[in-house]
């Protein structure tokens, strides 16, 4: 096991501080280690010292832009600085560098989700949630992108495999019930808004939902 090994395992294990010494000593032994410099870069991203990790990724592709993880890494830094512009193009640095990983097909269609451009979020998403079907957050957006997309019983599908992994997933409920309510079932869209404010009784989307689903219910029945 090498140095660079050493310290992921030390990093897995929660030793931080034994992971950064296992680094520094690899960078000293080879200052052109492009995966110490990668790795650095993960675990000063994982402590929030966001600011030094983008200098430790971008050493890493400075000595080598082949590394397609450290592209990943500075994806991840801008994303969560909600500048999807540049996470974009970091995310398909590292596709293009052959980090063909489910993660990074799903962050990409984040990019592309958050900022609102829904069709071109859909093909990576749909990748990620085939590539890890196990991923409740890759299923239960990849349906709320079709969802937005007007796919609505390709969205219905999704919630379902989501409900059925995580029974008490109540944003994935409350969209399964407006799923229903589309489809003109006022009675399981009533049911599918019972059952999130079941698991979270603050949900004010499927409170509201629950509202309009009775009135129509109350209407239809003549009360």
């Amino acid at each position: 096991m090498d140095l660079n090994e050493k310290a992921v395992h030390e990093m897995q294990e929660g030793n931080i501080e034994e992971a950064a010494k296992l680094l520094n000593e690899a960078i000293e032994k080879n200052p052109e280690d492009a995966v110490a410099f990668t790795n650095f870069g993960n675990l000063l991203a994982g402590v929030g010292e966001e600011d030094r990790a983008v200098t430790f990724y971008a050493k890493a592709i400075e000595i080598d832009e082949t590394v397609g993880a450290a592209h990943y890494g500075l994806a991840n830094l801008y994303y969560n600085q909600e500048d999807y512009k540049n996470a974009i193009a970091s995310y398909q640095k590292a596709l293009g560098e052959g980090l063909n990983e489910s993660d990074v097909y799903y962050m990409l269609g984040m990019c592309h989700f958050q900022s609102g451009d829904v069709l071109r979020a859909l093909p990576h998403l749909k990748t990620a949630a085939e590539d890890a079907p196990e991923d409740i957050d890759a299923q239960f957006h990849y349906g709320l992108a079709l969802a937005q997309a007007e796919e609505i019983d390709e969205a219905k599908k999704q919630f379902e495999k989501v409900t059925a992994m995580e029974p008490e997933h109540a944003d994935a409920l409350f969209n399964l019930g407006v799923a229903y309510a589309y489809k003109d079932d006022a009675e399981g869209a009533l049911a599918r808004f019972n059952e999130a404010l079941a698991v979270q009784e603050d949900h004010a989307l499927a409170a509201n939902g629950k509202k309009q689903m009775e009135k129509i219910l109350e209407e239809g029945t003549g009360e």
